[in-house]
């Protein structure tokens, strides 16, 4: 009973969703910033096309969090203030400065505005905190369950049915989809610049990227019930299980991807994201297991933070150069990769333990913030 009651107190701030947060966005800079992109190991890549990696894992398992996150902050600040309006005010404002800090890390540092990338990770998540902020206040957890099932099946309807000029309607394929298609048309020359022709955090593939996001609202629903911690740990676990089990018969149907973020994937994910949550929320709050937590603690806590600050620190290890030795120009980068690393581990995990230093440095910089206390919010 005494473990039960520090567990329901420590609901107030879920340390658990914290600690999944920061191993989330640990995973997040880990696989952007491998030593060199020749050399990454595959579950460290996106899939091709179809199938999922570890890596195609980390962007949803954070869209989950802001679900989770939207329900335990907004509920606390109805309590407080009891207005929707203010409420509103802190969602268009956080909204702006996710996507504006989205905007500045694909234009740092020439900040080109004719080619500037308008969507991306950062941008996305604005899009689906915004959205599902305003489904929240509007409607109950059943209201919300119909949002998110009804975007599913409307990007699986679009795919399905609208057809591409040339090409036809229910085709999956590389830049002869429905998604890539209005991506091509709507978004001409402001997007990923290693596709040219459709981005992956493009506009029609947002629909199931936000249900994804509505997922973890019904789990911050779930949590903050009055079912006991034991019975909620249970309740993900089954609820992770049966959303596996229906993103992997969807796959059959609707190709997982990653890339279009198909419905199929958004309910895997989603299922996935359960069964990580499940288990931290049973040993960190439950079972107070935390000797372990304080890095992915760290992270967690200021999470945007971090990520842009890496956006940033990796962008100029490509722009700082020198001549090298033999005469050549190398960037920073490169010279740390393949002087400190690649020298002695090869060059595969000679990639691999830059980017683990990398994810250490930037642990390293938030580790000051959080002993000061500094929380950024935003």
């Amino acid at each position: 009973m005494e473990e039960e009651k520090k567990s329901q107190e420590s609901l107030g701030r879920l340390v658990s969703l914290d600690v999944f947060r920061g191993a989330t966005i640990a995973a997040m800079i880990l696989v952007n910033d491998p030593g060199s992109w020749s050399y990454v190991f595959a579950q460290l890549r996106h899939a091709v096309w179809h199938g999922w990696t570890f890596t195609d894992l980390v962007f949803p398992f954070f869209l989950f969090i802001v679900g989770v996150a939207i329900v335990f902050a907004f509920s606390k600040r109805m309590m407080s203030t009891g207005s929707k309006k203010d409420l509103y005010k802190k969602i268009i404002r956080r909204t702006l400065i996710i996507y504006g800090l989205g905007l500045f890390l694909s234009g740092f540092p020439y900040f080109d505005f004719s080619t500037i990338r308008v969507v991306g990770v950062l941008n996305r998540i604005a899009i689906c905190y915004l959205v599902v902020s305003v489904i929240y206040l509007h409607s109950t957890w059943k209201g919300q369950l119909t949002w998110a099932v009804a975007f599913l099946l409307i990007y699986w309807a679009m795919m399905e049915w609208i057809p591409v000029p040339g090409v036809g309607a229910g085709v999956y394929e590389i830049g002869q989809n429905f998604s890539n298609y209005i991506d091509s048309i709507l978004l001409k020359g402001h997007m990923w610049s290693q596709t040219k022709t459709w981005d992956p955090e493009g506009i029609v593939s947002t629909l199931p990227a936000i249900s994804t996001t509505l997922f973890g609202v019904l789990t911050g629903h779930w949590l903050k019930s009055e079912k006991s911690p034991l019975e909620k740990t249970l309740g993900m676990l089954m609820a992770g299980n049966v959303a596996l089990l229906l993103g992997a018969i969807w796959g059959n149907y609707l190709p997982i991807n990653k890339s279009i973020w198909t419905s199929s994937y958004s309910v895997l994910m989603a299922g996935l994201a359960l069964l990580c949550l499940s288990f931290c929320f049973y040993f960190i709050d439950i079972k107070g297991k935390r000797k372990w937590i304080q890095p992915a603690l760290v992270y967690g806590t200021n999470a945007i933070a971090v990520y842009v600050l890496a956006g940033i620190v990796g962008k100029l290890g490509y722009l700082i150069q020198f001549n090298s030795a033999d005469g050549t120009q190398q960037t920073l980068k490169d010279w740390i990769y393949q002087h400190l690393f690649a020298s002695w581990l090869g060059p595969l995990y000679g990639s691999l333990g830059y980017a683990i230093g990398f994810v250490v440095l930037m642990y390293l910089a938030m580790l000051i913030l959080y002993k000061k206390k500094i929380f950024i919010k935003i």
